[in-house]
């Protein structure tokens, strides 16, 4: 039989009214609400139930995406449905990690409203952007971003702000920078060979240099946070390698810290889950980008007959998936 992996997605993937129903039917869950509004002072039912010109703000985005993946996740605890290993993207690893018992869920709550304060303020408004690269592998993309880059020095230019920010699955990478950059590197992918390149509708140029500065201020945030070894491992961002029993404290913090400004690899990652025996991925939260990533990098693989995917979303999905599990295990 083999293994299980929880996905929990990351910032765009929030919409009004996520989590409601479970907030509406399992005790674990409307206390996981209640419990962050008290450690952050935020309404959390409001910002995610109700409409609010908040939800898709950076600050309050993460928190609700967080709170509401959190408490996705109780319920599946509570039926003792748990993986043999968790992965988020970029946000979605907080939630990775609180479910491998690295640090305590109201903990959780605190360190990523920081984080998202943190990365929404770190680059004034307009500065930045994002473009997604579609149609190019990640060699061919780093490879045009070196020719880029060394034509700008050529050029004169030498303080060049942009890199990659996510390697999400085969043809579609997204790359993140100061927005001139950006924009000047899409006409230049396209004539590389992209098929599409689409500026994306982000407040800033997250998982760029441009936010090391917002990655220092949540290290400084971090040395008040207690963080365990985890009990079931989850995979880092930043290494597309397993986070397990022998990481230190130090190691998970300094992790953490440079993911706010460094590539998230999650294709590497899930590459390596399936290699290692992972045959079926959850994903924990709205909507549906992590599933689709995964069959598009099975099927890149030549295994997509291997691999089973299934999203919790809504509370009737968690039941079925209990359900489902409950008789395989019989």
């Amino acid at each position: 039989m083999g293994k299980t992996a929880y996905m929990f997605p990351g910032q765009g993937a929030q919409y009004i009214g996520m989590g409601k129903d479970f907030y509406e039917n399992c005790v674990e869950s409307n206390q996981a609400y209640q419990l962050s509004s008290r450690m952050t002072g935020l309404n959390l039912s409001h910002l995610c139930f109700e409409d609010n010109d908040q939800l898709n703000i950076t600050e309050y985005t993460q928190i609700a995406l967080y709170t509401t993946e959190m408490a996705m996740y109780f319920y599946l605890k509570k039926e003792n449905c748990l993986a043999d290993v968790h992965i988020g993207l970029s946000l979605g690893e907080y939630a990775a990690l609180t479910a491998s018992d690295v640090c305590s869920y109201d903990e959780g709550c605190r360190i990523v409203r920081a984080r998202g304060v943190f990365m929404e303020h770190e680059v004034p408004a307009g500065k930045g952007t994002m473009a997604a690269v579609l149609g190019m592998t990640s060699e061919e993309i780093e490879k045009a971003l070196e020719q880029y880059k060394k034509e700008q020095k050529a050029n004169g230019k030498t303080d060049i702000q942009l890199s990659v920010a996510n390697f999400n699955c085969p043809g579609q990478i997204v790359i993140s920078g100061e927005k001139q950059e950006v924009l000047d590197a899409m006409d230049f992918l396209k004539q590389a060979g992209a098929k599409r390149v689409i500026e994306l509708n982000v407040s800033g140029p997250f998982h760029s240099t441009m936010l090391a500065g917002a990655g220092e201020k949540l290290s400084k945030e971090l040395k008040n946070v207690t963080m365990n070894a985890p009990v079931i491992p989850y995979m880092a961002n930043v290494t597309a390698n397993y986070v397990d029993v022998h990481a230190t404290e130090r190691d998970i913090k300094n992790l953490l810290s440079a993911q706010v400004s460094s590539s998230v690899r999650f294709e590497q990652s899930i590459r390596r889950l399936i290699h290692d025996g992972v045959t079926e991925f959850v994903e924990i939260g709205p909507g549906k980008t992590l599933t689709g990533f995964v069959k598009k990098i099975a099927k890149d693989m030549d295994v997509a007959e291997q691999i089973t995917t299934f999203n919790v979303e809504k509370y009737e999905d968690a039941e079925e998936y209990v359900r489902l599990r409950s008789t395989l295990i019989a």
